[in-house]
């Protein structure tokens, strides 16, 4: 016996469920809502889905997800182009700019080196960063990954990389702390870790 009484609900279900975070308790819950509502409802949800998945592309500057060729930030010429930001995906662009304490450009690698996930330097944006750095008129480069293994490795990488063009290459202050991802920090803290960011230098001599 179908324990949802319904095989289109239960498809419903099944699908919701394969988002993050999201059981089939609360799958339930949410197909539930939307059959409660009004049609038009369920509709845009569909459309908006749809449409954001057919049409979001990567800005071709940054690699942030954006709906044109150039994103909002790297678009707006009240920023600071001289400095950019690395992160890993865009929500730590979001958790970032949630903080109000950051004018400047992002670059958005989309992973970090982790060898036993077989990812490695060519497969994550490092070698546009390198490009962005020879072409554009970059003054700092903060390296705002996650404080893991992988992040540290990846930042080191970066900061081989970059060395030799002489740019300043900061990191951020240890406010957040080993293992933190950024988008799960507050935004205080991260806030005053991008303000009193560190040479890299230093924070590799501590380690």
């Amino acid at each position: 016996m179908n324990e949802y009484s319904s095989k289109l609900l239960e498809t419903a279900v099944n699908e919701l469920s394969r988002l993050p975070g999201i059981g089939k308790k609360t799958a339930l819950r949410l197909a539930l809502h939307i059959l409660r509502e009004d049609s038009n409802f369920a509709e845009n949800l569909a459309r908006a889905i749809d449409k954001m998945r057919k049409e979001i592309v990567f800005c071709k500057k940054c690699n942030n997800i954006s709906d044109s060729d150039l994103c909002e930030i790297c678009s707006n010429y009240k920023r600071d182009e001289n400095t950019i930001c690395v992160v890993e995906d865009t929500r730590d662009v979001l958790a970032i700019e949630n903080t109000a304490q950051f004018n400047g450009l992002y670059h958005v690698l989309g992973g970090i080196i982790n060898p036993i996930e077989g990812i490695g330097p060519n497969d994550i944006a490092i070698s546009h960063l390198i490009q962005r750095v020879n072409t554009e008129d970059i003054h700092e480069i903060i390296l705002a990954l996650p404080a893991t293994v992988e992040g540290d490795t990846t930042n080191y990488y970066i900061y081989k990389m970059v060395k030799e063009f002489g740019v300043k290459v900061t990191t951020l202050a240890r406010g957040v702390a080993v293992g933190d991802m950024l988008e799960y920090t507050d935004e205080i803290t991260l806030g005053r870790s991008i303000l009193n960011r560190l040479p890299f230098e230093d924070s590799v001599k501590k380690v």
